[in-house]
């Protein structure tokens, strides 16, 4: 049977925002997956914009590599909490672990908060 645990975002301090300071490829670091391929992160993130304009924000979701690894989205102005990955599924390789990173179209303006339910 599955076990199901609920963790913080591993580039969160103490599970607070993660303000995305990359403007570009790679992009500030989000989450890291442990290495092994068997265990799968369901990831749950939220953007806040507290700029006065809509900034793009893309999410590198395991790589780097444009169009494969985006997912990209715009963020509006002053939003509250805007659901950015519903529970999408991300393991390790086996060797090494997957990463999941941000950039935006301005720099610490969009803070990513969210969650993991590691299952394993």
């Amino acid at each position: 049977m599955a076990s199901f645990t609920k963790v913080k975002l591993s580039g969160s301090t103490n599970g607070k925002g993660i303000l995305v300071a990359s403007t570009a490829s790679a992009g500030t670091t989000i989450h890291a997956t442990g290495t092994s391929s068997t265990a799968l992160d369901e990831v749950w993130l939220y953007a806040y914009n507290s700029d006065t304009a809509a900034i793009v924000l893309t999410i590198e979701w395991g790589g780097t590599t444009a169009p494969n690894d985006n997912i990209k989205l715009s963020i509006p102005a002053t939003s509250g909490l805007t659901l950015v990955v519903p529970g999408l599924i991300l393991s390790g390789t086996g060797a090494a672990a997957s990463t999941i990173a941000a950039f935006a179209g301005t720099t610490n303006k969009i803070v990513i908060t969210g969650y993991v339910n590691r299952i394993s």
